[in-house]
């Protein structure tokens, strides 16, 4: 079970989004919202909404309840390159310099996380092993 939820064509340089995605990927949701939230990068805010359309996709499209959205993890985040905006300034000697206003592609998937049980048996019949 995968829940997924996107933003498309936001326009900030994918580079950007990029370090804030990589700070909150494989984190629980409410870690990755408690990052997000004291994270002073403009990229935060977008990130911050896409994760709260993913929680409401598991409620609403899943029929999860509150105590199985808090046992969610980021599975997966990508953060792709969209269109570029181009520009034109002028410079010296009558040139033009070109301007790329660049914009992002950002995907979310959400899976929920395995028993500790399971992961500790299997960490403990490697050791014995």
């Amino acid at each position: 079970m995968e829940i997924k939820a996107s933003l498309r064509n936001y326009r900030i340089a994918p580079r950007k989004i990029r370090l804030i995605a990589d700070l909150i990927r494989g984190k629980t949701l409410e870690d990755a919202k408690r990052e997000i939230k004291f994270y002073k990068k403009r990229g935060s805010l977008p990130v911050s909404k896409i994760l709260d359309s993913a929680t409401a996709n598991a409620k609403n499209n899943l029929d999860l309840k509150n105590e199985e959205v808090k046992k969610l993890f980021i599975k997966k985040i990508v953060v792709e390159e969209g269109p570029k905006l181009k520009r034109w300034r002028p410079v010296s000697r009558g040139s033009a310099n070109e301007i790329k206003k660049r914009t992002s592609h950002i995907k979310i998937i959400l899976a929920p996380k395995e028993n500790d049980k399971k992961n500790k048996l299997k960490k403990s019949s490697k050791n014995n092993k």
